[in-house]
């Protein structure tokens, strides 16, 4: 199965094709929506105050609400749009962002307006392909779930510790990063290869880095095992309930790039978010010069916990693809 997003943030609408999608998978379109509500803008003062129903219309590929095996195209229209916000951007890349990188990708013909399809915006569609592919790996009880593991430095925020870090960086015009840990669990030992395309961390990587925000992927205890000796790292074998488990799962359940029935377990880093109030230096890219920008604009401070759908989304994805869906 397949995908492909397109687009873009100020565009009329953004949507996703999904190729090869099983037939008969019935959709449920109350969770599917329940999903976008999770990632939706515009709920609470930590998320920037653009407003979308994120309401999908389905194209094709569905009929009497199960899927047919066509192609599945999905649109979400872009209803809250302020593009004036961004018309120095045409000239003024900003620090941090794909603004400059995606001016020279397109020639300087690309939509720099919300950041055209670099932006977060097209983390939508992204969720409702997760939404497809929770659906059918539910048939298979499999089960993909995520959650903030670190904001702003603090290990396992609570949510008053996530709000106060937020809410501070935000009236210091700035923004904050953070940490989400995911859980595949439900996976048979043995799937995936040690060799390049087939490897299970390979695969994880490919859909997480898709994410805009991600910046760095860690299985299991990640970077932890820097300082690791190898009897604190090793996983002990164990018969248990039948069936050959670990007592730990430091190497998030993958060994060779093979799974070994342990449950996958990944933490991806979400960069702070680029687009904060304060004056930062650019260049112009019309008379190259230095310059000062200040962004306007509604903004995200923060976007670790509108990401946790999206992470599960890209994780879904990547499940479907190990098991050969």
């Amino acid at each position: 199965m397949k995908h492909i997003i397109f687009g873009e943030s100020h565009g009329s609408a953004i949507g996703v094709v999904l190729e090869n999608v099983p037939a008969g998978v019935e959709l449920d379109m109350d969770f599917i929506r329940s999903e976008l509500a999770r990632r939706a803008p515009g709920r609470n003062a930590l998320s920037t105050a653009r407003r979308e129903a994120d309401e999908p219309r389905i194209l094709s590929g569905v009929f009497e609400g199960k899927t047919t095996g066509a192609p599945l195209c999905a649109v979400i229209e872009n209803t809250d749009t302020r593009s004036k916000d961004y018309s120095k951007l045409k000239d003024l890349p900003r620090p941090g962002h794909a603004d400059y990188a995606g001016y020279i990708h397109s020639e300087g013909c690309g939509d720099y307006r919300g950041g055209g399809h670099f932006s977060g915006r097209l983390t939508a569609p992204l969720v409702f392909a997760g939404a497809v592919a929770k659906l059918i790996l539910r048939e298979m009880d499999v089960t993909v779930s995520a959650r903030i593991s670190n904001v702003a430095g603090i290990p396992d925020p609570t949510p008053e510790q996530l709000e106060e870090a937020v809410l501070g960086a935000k009236a210091d015009q700035d923004s904050v990063g953070g940490c989400i840990r995911c859980t595949v669990e439900g996976l048979p030992a043995g799937l995936g290869a040690p060799d390049y395309g087939r490897n299970v961390e390979g695969i994880f990587s490919q859909h997480l880095f898709a994410v805009p925000a991600v910046k760095a992927v860690g299985f299991g205890a990640g970077f932890g095992f820097a300082a690791m000796r190898g009897s604190e790292a090793n996983d002990p074998f164990c018969w248990e309930g039948g069936e050959v488990r670990t007592r730990t799962n430091h190497s998030g359940g993958v060994n060779g790039g093979i799974t070994n029935g342990m449950s996958v377990e990944f933490e991806v880093a979400i960069r702070p978010t680029p687009s904060i109030a304060r004056e930062q230096d650019t260049v112009n890219l019309a008379t190259l010069e230095n310059a000062k920008l200040t962004i306007e604009g509604r903004h995200d401070p923060c976007i670790v916990h509108r990401a946790v759908p999206v992470i599960e989304a890209a994780a879904a994805l990547a499940t479907c693809e190990l098991l050969g869906l």
